[in-house]
């Protein structure tokens, strides 16, 4: 028992990091948009809960968006419920972080 609980930590752990003694998921999704969208879907992405950064770029992709949250269900329902629904988003790709 105390080493399936240890081990279940440790999983925690290596997909998860700290921040203020709090366990936090960190991702960086990468979005594409409809051209001459860009600015629009700025604004909506970075009024979004656990949107920490976003960036425009230059390339394949237009933005990069970065994401704190508590874990990774939170991650996914804010990237598939939010950010892809924005009108605009073409496209997007999720880097997960994890602690090494």
């Amino acid at each position: 028992m105390i080493k399936t609980v240890h081990n279940q930590l440790k999983n925690l752990l290596i997909n998860c990091h700290l921040v203020d003694g709090d366990i936090m998921s960190i991702a960086f999704v990468l979005v594409s948009t409809v051209p001459g969208k860009e600015q629009e879907v700025y604004n909506k992405i970075s009024k979004i809960n656990y949107v920490v950064e976003i960036h425009p770029l230059f390339g394949e992709y237009d933005l990069i968006v970065k994401i704190d949250a508590q874990d990774f269900s939170e991650l996914g329902k804010v990237v598939i419920e939010q950010i892809r629904k924005i009108d605009g988003v073409i496209d997007t790709k999720t880097l997960a972080g994890i602690k090494l």
